[in-house]
């Protein structure tokens, strides 16, 4: 007898991925049919919004420049506050973010941060067996379930008795789910994500004294906050909930959506809980947004840094946007991981994260992210330090004066061949691990997620495009590109070995990175072509 389930399918509903053992406890009909419910009610506004975005593009690229809505200026000007925050998302000083599977979530909820974010989206490659086994890892946890032992090593992996509150980011809205079609239509991955850990998971969270609480990303607009409103409130009609028991927190890491926080916020106002500084994807979508604007080349991604010009403007304005609302305003993600067998370059890296975190408690911010377990006492010493009570919210940072030439303000810098180079190594690199299902990857002593690998090629197709003249005389331009692109990957088989190299999706990896970056018309992104090569 075979131990593969077979699914009981509501009527519309077709599933294209193969079934493994316990997937049927995920994909129940009951849960199928709620998640078809949203598709039908929302998949329509979801698409025109998307289409929204691409005008919106088209506008960029003929020379026009983000700004501030006229018809959005009551709202930004009026007396208003979000819903008040549940008890256990009060204090969220540092938070750890990574991938949905098994380890992960358990070393995560038992590292000491406030808070985890279990990750559907950027740290994971949606490989169908990624998705829904994450899916039942978070039902398990909610069980009491989630104690395992690691077949290869034998240990012994279990959930301590504080663990951290644990945040869902589904997957934005641009991504669908391929392995699921509803009335013959591919499935939205956001609501797919959504659907289904709210549908098992709600309950138990709430009965446990937590809630369904999530992390969205990539909006561009408050409009499309407007539609995760709507999304909850239906939910939360269909399960029995209390309007305003989702609570979400907005990653602000797209262009657009900087000049519409305080919208975003009161679309949002009855479920939020508080924004974020999503850094590494806000780099890339000021690049992508401005990509046609040759006034908007930025220097190498290193010294595109925080402190200073469009980040420093960005993360100062959602502070004071924040606090004067009543929620929260996240720091960036510190993506530094230790340095085994190097103690000098490893207390480098603490202490630039150190350094980072000092800036992000020091300018008002209510805690941070970290990628790795051995940064959250680095993270948390700051915090504890600088931030003694369990937030900032009564440092309304009323000094704080941004307008739209600051969030538009390009970083001082030099653009060098080695910088032009480190992107092909990475960003290649990453693109071979996502295609062999692993969505957060350490590269060169930094976890990586799709952002970085996006920022790599988006800098390299904006050299090209302008054959931008790099230190030392020599110009991007293709030429350059295909001869820094054979060279660099020699380099990196000579990293990894030449076995681990040829047993990897380099192939693949080299001829999606080459297309994207000499494309003439910029992709919007990477993981919508890489998508169909995956399983």
């Amino acid at each position: 007898m075979s131990d593969t389930p077979t699914l009981s399918l509501p009527q519309g509903v077709v599933i294209k991925g193969t079934v493994r053992s316990r997937f049927d406890e995920i994909l129940t009909p009951e849960a199928l049919a709620f998640v078809a419910d949203l598709h039908r009610r929302f998949n329509e506004t979801r698409k025109r919004l998307l289409s929204l975005r691409a005008e919106r593009q088209k506008r960029f690229d003929a020379g026009e420049t983000p700004d501030f809505l006229a018809e959005t200026k009551h709202i930004r000007e009026g007396d208003w506050t979000v819903a008040p925050i549940p008890a256990d998302l009060l204090d969220r000083r540092v938070e750890i973010t990574g991938p949905v599977d098994r380890k992960m979530i358990v070393n995560a909820l038992n590292s000491g941060a406030k808070v985890f974010m279990a990750d559907f989206e950027d740290a994971s490659s949606p490989v169908w067996a990624n998705m829904v086994e994450g899916q039942l890892n978070l039902r398990d946890r909610w069980a009491g379930k989630i104690d395992f032992t690691d077949p290869t090593n034998g240990k012994d992996y279990k959930l301590g008795a504080k663990p951290a509150v644990l945040i869902i980011r589904p997957r934005g809205w641009h991504l669908p789910e391929r392995h699921i079609e509803i009335d013959d239509e591919e499935a939205s991955g956001s609501l797919v994500d959504f659907g289904l850990y709210v549908f098992h998971n709600a309950k138990a969270a709430l009965a446990a004294g937590s809630g369904p609480y999530f992390y969205l990303p990539k909006l561009e607009s408050h409009l499309e906050a407007r539609l995760w409103n709507d999304v909850f409130v239906a939910a939360q009609s269909a399960l029995g909930l209390k309007n305003g028991t989702i609570k979400a927190t907005v990653l602000i890491e797209t262009l657009p959506a900087a000049f519409e926080m305080d919208e975003i916020l009161y679309e949002l106002r009855e479920h939020m809980a508080g924004l974020n500084c999503g850094r590494w994807d806000y780099i890339f979508s000021f690049i992508k947004k401005l990509a046609r604007n040759k006034a908007y080349v930025l220097p190498d991604r290193s010294q595109v840094v925080m402190s200073q010009a469009f980040l420093r403007a960005y993360s100062l304005l959602l502070i004071k946007t924040c606090h004067r609302r009543g929620a929260f305003a996240m720091g960036g993600m510190a993506a530094q991981i230790p340095v085994k067998n190097n103690p000098e370059a490893n207390a480098a890296a603490f202490a630039k994260v150190k350094a980072d975190k000092e800036r992000e408690a020091g300018n008002g911010h209510d805690g941070t992210w970290v990628a790795h377990p051995d940064l959250v006492p680095v993270a948390m010493e700051v915090f504890d330090r600088l931030m003694p009570q369990a937030n900032q919210l009564g440092n309304k940072r009323d000094d704080v004066d941004i307008g739209t030439k600051d969030l538009l303000e390009v970083h001082q810098g030099t653009r060098t061949e080695e910088g032009f180079r480190e992107n092909i190594r990475v960003g290649v690199q990453y693109i071979e691990a996502w295609l062999r299902g692993r969505g957060a990857v350490p590269i060169y002593n930094m976890m990586e997620d799709a952002a970085t690998a996006e920022i790599s090629r988006a800098q390299i197709w904006q050299f090209v495009q302008y054959g931008v003249a790099l230190e030392g005389g020599v110009t991007a331009d293709a030429a350059l590109f295909k001869r820094c692109l054979s060279e660099e990957m020699e380099r990196v088989k000579g990293e990894l070995g030449a076995e681990n190299y040829a047993k990897g999706r380099f192939p693949e990896a080299i001829a999606l990175f080459e297309t994207l970056s000499l494309a003439p018309n910029f992709e919007d992104f990477l993981t919508v072509p890489a998508y169909a090569k995956l399983g």
